[in-house]
């Protein structure tokens, strides 16, 4: 790999933004991508599908072959709401390799006991937000179904453009939710990306059975 080319991934790294250098194997030439850059119309195809499948790989194309270097940040869950839906989603999610955040102000049930070898603050989202770091790399999950601790997390999970932001609750629930995050500003088109009532709708009927439901969106969204 090029120095400048190599330079220029490992910020992009640091800064958890996703980048990929494709390199044509007859010639050498190197392209370092990142969001939105347009690639040529023999490339974007083989690209996208290189990249829902988070997979480097070498693809064959009108102008030749190329290998295609993905470098794709880890995916992280957010979690507001330390209660049980959170304690099965986590135990999940951790097989699924993402790296995983509970906050929740209520101490009792944001314990290290409950929620072992995962970072967990006891403190209102507020509070510690400067830790977080949304990107787009990023699923917000709000489940403690309390406007006070839910509503300004997915209020920032929808400016920093999170792949998955969901909340617990009814239609009516969130309907309300909706009215009051559009008085603080959040768009319609905003509204419209969270996933509310949570998870796929399979008829989930208990916290263990809820959050499958959400692990399988929260991927369908990443992956698709």
């Amino acid at each position: 790999m090029k120095h400048d080319i190599l330079s220029e991934v490992l910020s992009l790294r640091e800064q958890r933004i996703a980048c990929a250098v494709i390199t044509h194997i007859e010639t050498g030439e190197q392209i370092l991508w990142q969001k939105d850059k347009v690639l040529s119309d023999a490339l974007q195809v083989p690209f996208e599908q290189a990249l829902r499948a988070r997979k480097s790989q070498r693809i064959e194309t009108e102008a030749g072959q190329y290998f295609i270097n993905l470098y794709l940040p880890e995916p992280r869950m957010v979690i507001i709401g330390a209660v049980h839906i959170a304690q099965a989603l986590v135990s999940m999610a951790k097989l699924s390799d993402y790296e995983i955040i509970i906050i929740d102000p209520r101490t009792a049930f944001a314990t290290q006991e409950r929620f072992p070898d995962v970072t967990l603050y006891g403190e209102w989202p507020q509070d510690i937000w400067d830790n977080v770091k949304l990107d787009a790399h990023t699923a917000l999950i709000a489940l403690t179904h309390d406007p006070k601790v839910d509503d300004w997390p997915l209020q920032k999970a929808l400016e920093a453009d999170c792949f998955y932001v969901g909340a617990l609750g009814s239609r009516k629930t969130h309907g309300k939710r909706c009215e009051r995050l559009a008085a603080s500003g959040v768009s319609e088109t905003a509204l419209e990306r969270i996933h509310a009532p949570i998870g796929l709708n399979i008829g989930a009927s208990n916290p263990v059975e809820i959050a499958v439901a959400i692990l399988a969106q929260v991927i369908e969204a990443h992956r698709i």
